[in-house]
């Protein structure tokens, strides 16, 4: 796939992600990778790194937001996300059964995952999915350009989408963004 964009997935997409995650050995870790992809825009080194100090309020619940640490981050571009109400109910699932600290993502000897791990961890899902063209990275492109297509309703710009993500250049964040042939044929009939 060198040179290509990884595939924004459907809605229908992502529900049969979620239906295929809860019927694995690990369905409420596989969850949450999904849900840091799709719902966080998270890459899969930051989803491998991620810790709980970066989630927890002081009390040790779950918080609002990712304190996504620039240790972590591209480029050292470390970001504040707010949380999806599934995102934050699974999390604080997660917490339930767990001391609060080290990664959030553990393998299954429990040890931290590493960035190449998710990688392989989603090739394997999309395969068994026969979802041609996908990637780890499909998730955070379905991220920005929902999040794109969408801002306009929550009163923002572009530039919030573009702190999401966590790029330093407003021209990074408009390459992930997909255009959408039936909103433009809708755009063009209104003028």
């Amino acid at each position: 796939m060198a040179g290509k964009q990884a595939k924004i997935l459907a809605i229908d997409h992502v529900d049969d992600l979620l239906f295929f995650v809860d019927q694995t050995r690990r369905p409420l870790r596989n969850r949450i990778i999904v849900l840091l992809s799709v719902r966080a825009g998270l890459r899969a080194a930051e989803i491998a790194q991620l810790t709980w100090e970066m989630l927890l309020e002081p009390d040790g619940n779950v918080g609002s937001v990712i304190e996504l640490q620039d240790r972590i981050a591209k480029k050292r571009g470390g970001r504040r996300i707010p949380l999806h109400p599934d995102l934050k109910n699974s999390l604080a699932e997660a917490r339930k059964v767990c001391d609060g600290s080290g990664p959030v993502i553990r393998s299954e000897r429990g040890g931290p995952m590493t960035p190449l791990s998710i990688v392989v961890w989603f090739n394997r899902v999309y395969r068994e999915l026969s979802l041609a063209g996908c990637s780890s990275h499909s998730g955070r492109r379905t991220f920005i350009t929902r999040a794109a297509r969408l801002v306009h309703q929550a009163g923002g710009s572009l530039r919030d989408v573009q702190l999401l993500a966590g790029h330093r250049s407003i021209q990074t964040t408009q390459r992930y963004i997909d255009g959408d042939s039936d909103a433009q044929r809708k755009l063009v009939s209104l003028l």
